[in-house]
Order: structure tokens, then C-alpha cells, then sequence
């Protein structure tokens, strides 16, 4: 398809893509590349890095690179399932608020910008620590109720625009439903948008689940880089001389977060053919 080929051509892009495409293989083939279990405790603790501990050992004895190794599978997959689920919440508010207008929308974007005026990780918070558990799924729930306002609004402004057009109203005067009007006039000339808000929604869900599990809202005993990080802070790494086992995870969050901002340039040329060079249409 020719959208891929302008993808790709993107070197941005295609450096983004390499580097989420090593995540994805580290976080498939987990159980090859770890040379221990990331849960197990029978190694000395706080080890130097060597040739038997690459990183080192934590404060429980525990190998540090298979817990970043395994750690990337719970990361990866809360990233893009929290973005996934953002986006299609955001979808669906900005279509039906964008599209039927009128007392639908002015409440639909009360509500979102009612959400919009309260910074997001405060919110996050709070909403985490009145739950009674901790665990991914409430990670998940929580970013996803908290991060789907801006893209909603965002999403809306785009259908405001589709629904003016000639072939939307050829489609009214044809008879058409808004069944039809919708997913087959409207929603094909938005995936560019559709797909640089999900690069955007995973990125902010990558960075609010390593801050969530680093302030001790999730999960404690999941493998995952916020878990690594909180019991890093928890037993002072910074200070016992462990700096391996705060940088190494952070970087790596860092680099994810920056994989999905360079394929969003790959994006953006989809969307807006000026941004190519040569400004050539799809």
C-alpha cells in the first residue's frame, strides 16, 4: 500500500518502528533472552554488574536483567493495550459528539473538557488510590478513563470538518443513514488521525504506568519497568551505588516513549501531504 511506503520512507519513522519492533521481539522471546527467572531470589545481593549478572543484582537477590528483560512484556503490552482502548473511547465521543452536534455534543465536551482543565497524573492518582486493590487491570482502567479527553476533542474537530464536504452531503441527499455516513463516508478519512492519536495516547500510557507503579499504585510484585523502579527507590539504589537498576529501566521507558513520537512523523505525512517532500497526494 502506498501509506506504508510514505511510512516507511520517513527515516523518523522507520527508526521509531525499528526500535518498537526490538521491544516487541525482547518482550516474545522473554523466556530465551533472560538467563534467570525475574522473580527468584538465590543470588547474592546488590551484585556488581559481571559476565553472570549484566546489571547486577537487587537489594532481594534478584537479577536485574531478567527483570528488565521480563518487565518489557508487561510494559509493552499496558502501553499498547491502555493506548488501544484511549483510542477507541476518544473515537467514539469524538464521533458521535462531532457529528449529531447539538445538545449530545455540548454535554459530551463538558465532560471533556472538564477532564481536560485537571492535570492528568494528580487525577490518575487520586482515582488509583481509592481503590480497594491494586493490580494491571486498575493501571489500565485508570489511565483509560483519565486519557481519552484530548483525542476526543481532537477527533471531534476532524469530523466537524469531514461532514461539511461534498461527499458526506451527496451521501444525505442519496438517503443515507448516519450508520453509513459515519463508518464509510467519514471514519476512512480519518485513520492518518486515528493512528497518530494512538501513537500519542501509548505514549502517555507507557510514561503514566511507569509513574503509577513507581509511586506504589499498581502492582508491586509484577514484573514490569515502574515495578523495577519503585523497589529501586524503596531500597535506595541511587545511594548504595546501584545506579543500573534506576537507569536501565528508565532509559528503556524513554526509548519506547520515543518510538511511538518518531512514527508519528510517518504519520503526520500520511495525513498531510505538504509535510512530504515533493507534496505528492495519496
Amino acid at each position: 500500500m502506498k501509506f506504508l511506503s510514505i511510512f516507511f520512507s520517513n527515516k523518523k519513522a522507520l527508526c521509531g518502528f525499528i526500535i518498537l519492533l526490538i521491544f516487541i521481539i525482547i518482550a516474545i522471546f522473554a523466556p530465551f533472552i533472560s538467563p534467570y527467572s525475574p522473580t527468584s531470589k538465590s543470588f547474592l545481593p546488590l551484585e556488581r554488574p559481571s559476565r553472570e549478572h549484566i546489571l547486577g543484582t537487587d537489594a532481594m537477590g534478584q537479577d536485574i536483567f531478567s527483570q528488565v528483560v521480563w518487565g518489557t512484556r508487561l510494559s509493552l503490552s499496558i502501553g499498547i493495550l491502555t493506548g488501544a482502548i484511549t483510542t477507541i473511547i476518544a473515537l467514539v465521543i469524538g464521533l458521535i459528539a462531532g457529528y449529531f452536534g447539538g445538545v449530545i455534543d455540548n454535554i459530551l465536551m463538558l465532560i471533556t473538557n472538564t477532564i481536560l482543565v485537571i492535570p492528568g497524573l494528580p487525577l490518575m492518582i487520586v482515582i488509583a488510590s481509592y481503590f480497594p486493590i491494586r493490580g494491571t487491570g486498575i493501571i489500565i482502567l485508570v489511565i483509560s478513563l483519565t486519557g481519552w479527553a484530548w483525542g476526543a476533542r481532537v477527533l471531534r474537530s476532524q469530523v466537524l470538518s469531514l461532514k461539511e464536504r461534498d461527499f458526506v452531503f451527496s451521501s444525505k441527499m442519496l438517503g443515507e443513514n448516519s450508520f453509513h455516513i459515519i463508518f464509510v463516508d467519514i471514519l476512512p478519512n480519518m485513520l492518518g488521525i486515528i493512528f497518530a492519536n494512538f501513537f500519542g495516547a501509548t505514549v502517555s500510557a507507557v510514561l503514566s504506568e511507569a509513574g503509577l507503579e513507581f509511586l506504589g499504585l499498581g502492582d508491586v510484585n509484577a514484573v514490569s519497568w515502574g515495578t523495577i523502579l519503585f523497589w529501586a527507590q524503596n531500597n535506595m539504589a541511587l545511594y548504595l551505588g546501584a545506579w543500573q537498576w534506576i537507569f536501565v529501566p528508565g532509559l528503556l521507558i524513554s526509548l519506547l516513549g520515543l518510538s511511538f513520537a518518531l512514527m508519528n512523523f510517518g504519520v503526520d505525512e500520511i495525513v498531510n501531504p505538504k509535510l512530504r517532500s515533493g507534496g505528492e497526494n495519496l
